[in-house]
């Protein structure tokens, strides 16, 4: 952990309440009641007079972050992702936060490219846009052809910027301590485990490689697919500092203007982004978490079946099989309103403690879910309806891993781009099939054989072990330090061996029957003579006992 020490930091201190201050945030600062004392100073701020423009104190907030560079954007993003500790008129606006600066001049691009890659730029690309695509905080973007002709784009890291975010990562360290120390509600919020959220974040998206491989993760698991189509890298050209991908050519998924002029179907469109968030959620448990319009565009050459294009992948969110489980046992539950089933699984996942009462919890729940079930469902926000769900859990002290927030805003973002595409967009008909394939394939009698043929092999080793860890437990066990009868070690023995044949004997069978009830329901020839094979084996093994 990193505090504020050198002068430096104390100027970018000060830099920061300017920037405070000029956004009128003052105010929200000065609303903390242990900071209520020091409101006057407010009166020697020129915007206290001047500005007569008054902005909420949540775009004051993102305006301020924006304005503060990459590690106060990154912070204020995932701050976005914690409704269960941000107020939502803060939310609204964080959710919007833009990573957009001035970009870097071209000289510098070059030099940088000339310095990984060794040589000439002219003997790595046959051309390179000097004028930037895009330029944020912590890279930009050019265009280029390679030698042999494909179109490509390369991101470029600016440079220093490892030594910007470390300062300013030392000083949210410092301001999150101050924050937990003297803020009434300072250790709920847990500022330090945020800020090294951020920082854990920012550095991943400093190593351009981190991002490559979540794109190749993603094209793999997408690779044929007509709903996503993931761009490719070129390994051979990308490092820490660059990284080269297909150059993509579509119409912005924001642009409707131009999706109507191309005849695109909207509904389907709209729909398959819901199609691509619950194939990525229950089938990889590996998603595109900043699926906000900028890092999405359609493929226009079969306007009637709409593809998706995805960009950016600096954020992903994964999904453990107990996360997995949790998040589709919710939803389904949600969709049948069963508000006990709700409560007992946030009790089930932890993020409940155990010893809250499930009645009361399960009212909180039905209070938050039954005025909102009760509209059309095609006016249910199922994102919003999360949202509410976390705050009315707060006061059961609830604790939700990041991973959840990250699909929550995930889902968001899916909702409310698919009703601007198809305001009649209906979420729950739309998701519902996924889930229950997912029920089927993962709960289902036919899911249970194949985890017991998966596990097959080691539990076949283990009850193999098992006669030669009971026989050397008889023997220190039943064996007489001075024995010395042959006839008693004769019988010993004979008992030892009718023990490891039983072992062996439960072993065969046991591998027969997971075999047959797995395999049987491939009716193959093949399988028969293995099952037949197997119980031979197995009986002659228990008949010589």
């Amino acid at each position: 952990m990193k505090f504020i020490t050198r002068p430096l930091l104390i100027l970018r201190l000060f830099h920061i309440n300017f920037i405070l201050f000029r956004n009128r945030l003052d105010t929200f600062v000065f609303s903390a009641p242990s900071l209520q004392s020091f409101s006057f100073l407010s009166y020697f701020s020129p915007w206290y007079w001047m500005d007569k423009d008054k902005k909420s104190r949540g775009e004051s907030l993102r305006l301020s972050l924006e304005q503060l560079g990459p590690v106060f954007v990154k912070f204020g993003q995932i701050l976005s992702t914690r409704p269960d500790l941000i107020p939502a008129d803060i939310v609204e606006q964080l959710e919007k936060l833009q990573d957009q600066v001035p970009p870097f001049p071209t000289e510098i691009a070059l030099q940088i490219l000339k310095s990984e890659y060794k040589k000439p730029i002219e003997e790595v690309f046959a051309s390179f846009d000097p004028i930037p695509l895009a330029s944020a905080s912590i890279a930009q973007v050019h265009a280029a052809t390679l030698l042999n002709g494909k179109k490509v784009v390369i991101k470029i890291v600016r440079p220093n910027i490892d030594k910007i975010i470390r300062r300013d990562i030392g000083l949210l360290y410092s301001m999150a301590a101050l924050t937990e120390k003297f803020v009434p509600s300072g250790k709920r919020l847990r500022p330090i485990e945020v800020v090294a959220e951020v920082e854990r974040s920012i550095s991943y998206e400093l190593d351009l490689l981190h991002e490559g491989a979540n794109a190749s993760q993603l094209r793999r698991n997408f690779l044929g697919s007509p709903v996503l189509y993931v761009p490719e890298v070129f390994w051979d050209y990308s490092s820490s500092k660059i990284l080269v991908m297909e150059r993509i050519v579509g119409i912005p998924i924001s642009d409707l203007t131009q999706l109507k002029q191309h005849g695109v179907d909207l509904k389907k469109l709209a729909e398959r982004g819901v199609e691509i968030f619950f194939t990525q959620v229950l089938r990889d448990s590996f998603f595109h978490a900043d699926m906000h319009p900028g890092n999405i565009f359609v493929n226009k050459l079969n306007p009637l079946d709409p593809q998706y294009i995805a960009v950016d992948f600096g954020i992903m969110g994964t999904l453990s099989p107990s996360d997995q489980r949790y998040i589709a046992e919710n939803l389904l539950a949600f969709f049948r309103r069963d508000y006990r089933r709700v409560a007992e699984l946030h009790v089930e996942s932890g993020w409940v403690a155990a010893n809250v009462r499930i009645d009361e919890f399960e009212t909180a729940v039905r209070g938050v879910c039954e005025p909102i079930f009760e509209r059309p469902l095609k006016d249910i926000s199922f994102g919003k309806l999360l949202l509410k769900l976390f705050q009315a859990a707060r006061e059961f002290d609830m604790q939700v891993q990041p991973q959840f927030f990250l699909l929550q805003k995930t889902l968001l973002n899916i909702e409310g781009l698919g009703r601007q595409l198809y305001p009649e967009l209906n979420l729950w008909t739309t998701a519902k099939p996924y889930l229950e394939k997912w029920v089927k394939q993962e709960m289902g009698p036919l899911a249970l054989l194949q985890k017991i043929h998966r596990s097959a092999p080691q539990w076949l080793d283990k009850i193999l072990e098992m006669p030669d860890l009971i026989h050397n437990a008889l023997v220190v066990k039943t064996t007489p330090q001075n024995i010395e009868r042959p006839e008693a070690i004769l019988l010993l023995n004979r008992k030892l061996q009718k023990r490891k044949w039983l072992g062996a004997g439960i072993g065969l069978l046991t591998m027969a029957l997971i075999n047959y009830f797995f395999l049987h329901t491939t009716l193959s020839n093949q399988i028969t003579v293995n099952f037949v094979v197997a119980l031979i084996g197995a009986v002659l093994v228990l008949t010589n006992l």
